[in-house]
């Protein structure tokens, strides 16, 4: 099949995907936007970038800003198939950013899939569910449906999505479900793995090694999406509780999902400002982003790793520390129930129970007589369900394949029928990606 790939951030969730169907004889092509300049792993065209200022303000300024995305890769797409004969016979999108909107009318015989990482929900989601920053009003929900226009018309237009976790599947609404398969992304457990070699050197030039009591935390940006604020209050029982615990923390000082704290100061230096000499600033060590490298080495020798999240999109992080063996506190939230049962493969802890978290922290830094079996079971977890090579990447080539418009439909696999398993999976069963 010819196969355009469209992503604003290319590769992004394909990094692994479209090689691999290139090197199954696919002819892969990729459409990203033109300030895109991450290395691709095929080759790539690329649209104009939207301007700078949208002047749509109000609840439409979300749709305009992706319909204006869309229209702009439209447009590019209108140019590869003018000025260069190029049609493609499947096109695999993330719909996120609107870039899908309109390719339909550029080539409507295509078929066209969709990456559904998310649809923003009223209730039940990230909307209201921490007072302190996201109080549940009217004009709160308002606004998140009406963030959620392109995202549905998205998936309405095209003939299959894929979701990386039952979780991110399940908030779209059950007449738009149906298209969706779960596959999650996958993690190269080859690479990312415990090595009791490892080591990492701080700024101070302490240098850290399995064994250590690291507490370790990522995140794209540190906020309070990823109970950023929920940690650093436990922090002062914590670091009191153990003299010697070095805290390390990845993550950059602006916003991923959120908003900056009023004033436009960073949720870093404001969490800093409410705790000033309630803890040790020597013990605490804020490496921002970081190349992957170092981020490995972070999970490798960490004692306890803590991942806290909002119900929103799980992070790529806490797969990757489960695979990495590392002993993970996490908040009792719904899309980190999909990986994580408590006692089994790590600790749950309720998202805004300060004490269950610190017990935690401190019981794990302290040496868990459960650590070797906690570390153990995340690791196997993550082999089980989420492994790469094994499982989710030959998963994501067979539901691609499915759609090749030179097979008759008799020819394809029913196992790849682009629906999720019906009903929730039971608590404490195990939560295999596209089962």
């Amino acid at each position: 099949m010819k196969i355009l790939f469209v992503h604003q951030n290319f590769p992004g969730q394909f990094l692994h995907l479209a090689p691999a169907l290139a090197a199954r004889g696919h002819d892969v092509l990729a459409l990203t936007d033109e300030s895109n300049r991450r290395p691709a792993p095929v080759r790539v065209v690329r649209y104009k970038s939207p301007p700078a200022e949208n002047p749509v303000r109000g609840l439409a300024r979300s749709y305009a800003e992706h319909a204006e995305r869309g229209w702009l890769a439209a447009r590019g797409a209108r140019a590869m198939r003018d000025r260069h004969g190029y049609t493609p016979d499947l096109i695999l999108g993330h719909s996120g950013w609107g870039e899908t909107l309109f390719l339909r009318e550029i080539w409507p015989d295509a078929r066209l899939l969709v990456y559904a990482e998310l649809l923003y929900r009223t209730r039940g989601h990230d909307v209201g569910f921490d007072p302190e920053f996201s109080p549940d009003s009217d004009e709160g929900r308002v606004s998140t449906l009406a963030r959620s226009a392109h995202l549905i018309q998205g998936l309405v237009q095209a003939d299959a999505g894929i979701s990386p976790t039952r979780y991110q599947a399940e908030s779209f609404p059950p007449e738009l479900r149906s298209k969706l398969t779960v596959i999650h992304d996958g993690i190269d457990t080859a690479v990312v793995r415990p090595a009791p070699s490892a080591s990492l050197t701080l700024p101070d030039g302490r240098v850290l090694r399995p064994g250590d009591e690291v507490l370790s935390y990522v995140s794209r940006s540190l906020e309070p999406y990823r109970g950023f604020h929920r940690l650093m209050r436990a922090l002062p029982e914590v670091m009191r509780a153990r003299p010697e615990a070095q805290v390390v923390l990845i993550g950059g000082e602006g916003t991923s999902y959120g908003s900056l704290p009023p004033g436009g100061e960073s949720w870093k230096a404001r969490m800093l400002a409410e705790l000033d000499g309630r803890i040790d600033p020597a013990r605490i060590h804020f490496l921002g982003r970081v190349p992957y490298p170092v981020y490995l080495s972070l999970l490798r020798v960490s004692r306890v790793h803590c991942y806290l999240t909002y119900p929103f999109v799980l992070s790529w992080s806490l797969t990757e520390a489960m695979a990495a063996g590392c002993q993970v506190v996490a908040s009792d939230t719904e899309p980190v129930r999909e990986l994580v049962r408590d006692g089994q493969n790590g600790r749950l802890v309720g998202f805004f129970d300060d004490q269950a978290l610190i017990g935690a922290l401190v019981r794990a830094l302290a040496g868990d007589p459960e650590e070797a079996r906690l570390r153990a079971a995340a690791r196997q977890t993550i082999l089980d369900g989420y492994d790469l090579r094994s499982q989710c990447l030959p998963r994501q080539i067979a539901w691609v394949e499915s759609f090749d418009p030179t097979r008759p439909p008799a020819a394809r696999d029913p196992a790849m029928d682009p629906r999720p398993a019906p009903g929730p999976v039971p608590q404490g069963a195990a939560q295999v990606p596209g089962a």
